[in-house]
């Protein structure tokens, strides 16, 4: 199988020891996004993509992620239905509220747009803090629900004291500090999050946010709401 993969596929994947199963490639072994070869494989024009080798394909992370651990024998559920449920509502409120907004964080946009979306962040984010039941997200196992959220809060950890000037992520937050820091000492998942932080360090090298004018975007624009809390 060859894959176009994001963090909560990885994460799974280096859990079930599926390494030499996979291969993880760039988009540009489809073509690249928008070219006919990428477009069969997902319509969407997005990613992550697991090829099959039947030709076929598999988008989606949380589609290709269970698939995976269908395929190896199962794996990373809560032990109880209503725990399944909050695995499963984690990964949809990443999915679904945070996914889309998160590029506040680092991509070029209006002033007051980015600040709009930085609140609904905050707002995700004590969401988040109300459903964690601890010590992981789903309770006393890893889950794909903690797979799907903690490669994008190592977005947020990097970014947000860096370049806004917050203090901790997880200040009022006391579930999620506690699972991040659980999550950290998952050996499957400091990969993923070395990885991330790989990438996120070479935007920092390149000055992403003083090219993008995000800094300066900052400072020039106190009339909103830039550190939390």
């Amino acid at each position: 199988m060859t894959g176009l993969l994001l963090g909560i596929v990885r994460h799974v994947i280096y859990a079930k020891g599926l390494e030499g199963e996979v291969d993880i490639v760039s988009p540009m072994a489809l073509g690249g996004f928008g070219s006919e070869q990428f477009l069969a494989a997902n319509p969407q024009n997005k990613m992550p993509i697991l090829l099959l080798p039947d030709g076929s394909s598999v988008p989606e992370s949380e589609v290709i992620a269970q698939y995976l651990l269908d395929k190896a024998g199962g794996g990373m559920q809560a032990p109880t239905p209503e725990l399944r449920a909050v695995a499963a509502l984690a990964t949809r409120i990443h999915d679904q509220y945070i996914t889309p907004i998160q590029a506040c964080m680092y991509r070029k946009m209006e002033a007051g747009e980015r600040a709009a979306l930085l609140q609904q962040l905050v707002k995700q984010l004590d969401v988040l803090e109300g459903i964690c039941v601890g010590p992981y997200i789903a309770g006393p196992d890893i889950t794909t629900g903690d797979s799907a959220l903690f490669p994008t809060v190592v977005f947020m950890t990097y970014i947000l004291p860096r370049y806004f000037g917050w203090r901790d992520v997880f200040v009022g937050r006391p579930k999620l500090a506690a699972w991040w820091g659980r999550m950290q000492q998952d050996e499957h998942a400091k990969r993923v999050i070395a990885e991330v932080t790989s990438g996120l360090e070479k935007w920092s090298a390149n000055n992403r946010w003083s090219e993008l004018g995000i800094s300066q975007q900052l400072q020039q624009h106190s009339e909103y709401k830039w550190v939390y809390p």
